[in-house]
């Protein structure tokens, strides 16, 4: 699949609310699983190793992570910046739970971080979209492939 964003204007376009800031864009890889950070996650490659995830065997290094959130325990934010440090961690995340957990991962991840959205991300994105996400501006964008 092409890293370049599609020619056009985006087909949606929604806003939220800043957790960390930044500018990113890529490929979606959108869940309706939440996501465990310890012995849920193989840092050094960025890919979800939970038995009965649905993202199983498939890695968000480099992409647009779109799920309801953390579970598990505190070792959440120590995966994600190993991640970091591996270059293996998503390029933004954006999420519909916040918690303390996904808040300090995405901190640690130091990726651009969406939550609180006028309209549900995980069931108008889809895997593959490319989507852009300005959590400064409090807006993501998403593009159609």
């Amino acid at each position: 699949m092409s890293t370049l964003r599609p020619p056009g204007p985006p087909v949606l376009r929604l806003t939220g609310r800043k957790v960390v800031g930044g500018v990113a864009e890529g490929e979606a890889l959108v869940t309706h699983d939440h996501v465990s950070g310890w012995g849920g996650v193989d840092a050094r490659t960025g890919t979800i190793v939970e038995t009965h995830h649905e993202l199983r065997g498939q890695s968000f290094a480099g992409k647009v992570l779109v799920f309801p959130g953390a579970k598990g325990s505190s070792g959440w934010s120590a995966t994600f910046h190993l991640a970091r440090l591996m270059h293996k961690a998503p390029a933004a995340m954006v999420f519909t739970e916040m918690t303390t957990k996904i808040a300090l991962g995405a901190v640690v991840t130091r990726a651009p971080a969406l939550t609180d959205f006028d309209q549900d991300p995980i069931e108008l994105i889809r895997t593959g979209d490319w989507v852009r996400v300005d959590a400064d501006a409090g807006v993501l964008e998403v593009y159609r492939r």
